[in-house]
């Protein structure tokens, strides 16, 4: 009996038009604009790229063309070295192609144009080449066996007082957090098949909800098949989000792309668990169900950052409790946990709490499906 419920669950969930419409359509539209509209301005705007700059060389000096050949060659160059006479490099900087001139002569020389982070660095690029330069001249003058010591270790950068220490070993790009409010969007959205299950066994609701209180077969299996073909239809749902997203979007999910599935998962599973219990609440009709759990969605998207990206933090310092019980915000965090934090604590403590709202969620919508009774159907 079970078996054979869910086997017409599941074909009734597909021929579903919201099914179609709001958990596979809305989200590859909208996603598609979130990577028009935010997929290169992280790389635009944020992300560091080499600064251009023009070299003029009026005295030879090797071993500054080996520093800059040096840095050019690394996987994450600091520099985009040009190298051009006087004129031709004036005539870069006036037209914006460079950002400096660094002239290599018995003391290099910078001149910029305009004040900013990018003229900042080439200061003290130049600052520190200059002063490193000195402290080699000076070793070899003084100290010439220990020469080849000092200048090996200016070279390699162990007497710098500082070191890059990576924040993270994931995505650092803040607008990928509206992808991840996006599946926690589709998540929720879920919750309109949850809503379908207690329509189906709502004989005052719905003529199928009548037909299935006439049928021999308990309350409860019929229920649980319900319910269980709505998880395995979410589930569907979510693996075509995720894998819409990451392989067709290219949006970068970080090096935990597989743990990014069974969250997202785990968030649809909540989602659809919301809307069993919602529409097990209250005699409403399916059209305003309808209404009241898509308007609950969009606020809770809202506020777990979909629409305004800074909102969530604002939230977390005026009231932090709300964010751990808000769903959105939860399945939302789970991926920005998994993208950024090194260890899993706080990803592992994201999904408990996504499944102890889901227990929760059914055990009420079952708890008040069963007490319904009626005298006539």
């Amino acid at each position: 009996m079970f078996l054979h419920i869910l086997k017409y669950e599941l074909k009734n969930g597909v021929r579903t038009k919201d099914l179609i419409i709001w958990l596979m359509v809305f989200p590859i539209v909208l996603g598609t604009f979130f990577k028009i509209a935010f997929g290169s301005v992280y790389n635009k705007t944020e992300k560091f790229s080499a600064i251009p700059v023009a070299v003029v060389e009026e005295n030879e000096n090797p071993a500054f063309r080996q520093v800059l050949d040096g840095i050019e060659s690394a996987d994450e160059p600091f520099l985009k070295v040009t190298y051009a006479d006087r004129a031709k490099a004036e005539e870069l900087l006036d037209s914006g192609d460079v950002e400096g001139i660094i002239s290599s002569a018995d003391k290099l020389g910078l001149t910029v144009k305009q004040k900013g982070l990018s003229q900042t660095m080439l200061k003290s690029f130049v600052e520190q080449y200059t002063l490193r330069e000195k402290i080699a001249m000076d070793a070899i003058q003084t100290s010439p066996e220990k020469a080849q010591e000092i200048i090996s270790s200016l070279m390699s950068g162990t007497v710098s007082s500082c070191r890059e220490i990576p924040l993270t070993q994931g995505n650092p790009d803040m607008y990928i957090q509206y992808f991840y409010n996006l599946i926690a969007m589709v998540a929720l959205f879920g919750c309109m098949t949850g809503m379908h299950v207690t329509m189906q066994n709502q004989a005052n609701l719905s003529a199928l909800g009548a037909r299935n209180n006439c049928s021999p077969a308990p309350k409860l299996v019929t229920i649980l098949a319900c319910l269980t073909g709505s998880f395995i239809l979410q589930t569907i749902c979510m693996l075509l989000c995720v894998t819409f997203l990451a392989f067709v979007l290219k949006v970068d999910f970080g090096d935990r792309l597989p743990l990014v599935y069974p969250a997202a998962i785990l968030g649809g599973i909540m989602g659809v668990s919301f809307g069993f219990f919602v529409g097990s609440v209250s005699h409403m009709s399916q059209k305003t169900k309808t209404a009241v759990l898509m308007s609950a969605s969009m606020l809770l998207c809202f506020l777990s950052g979909l629409m305004v990206g800074d909102l969530k933090g604002t939230i977390a310092q005026k009231a932090p409790w709300f964010n751990d019980i808000n769903p959105a915000a939860v399945v939302s965090d789970s991926f920005y946990c998994l993208n950024i934090d090194e260890d899993y604590t706080r990803f592992i403590t994201k999904l408990i709490t996504m499944a102890v709202i889901t227990v929760v969620f059914i055990m009420l919508g079952f708890i008040i499906s069963r007490r319904k009774k009626y005298a006539s159907v």
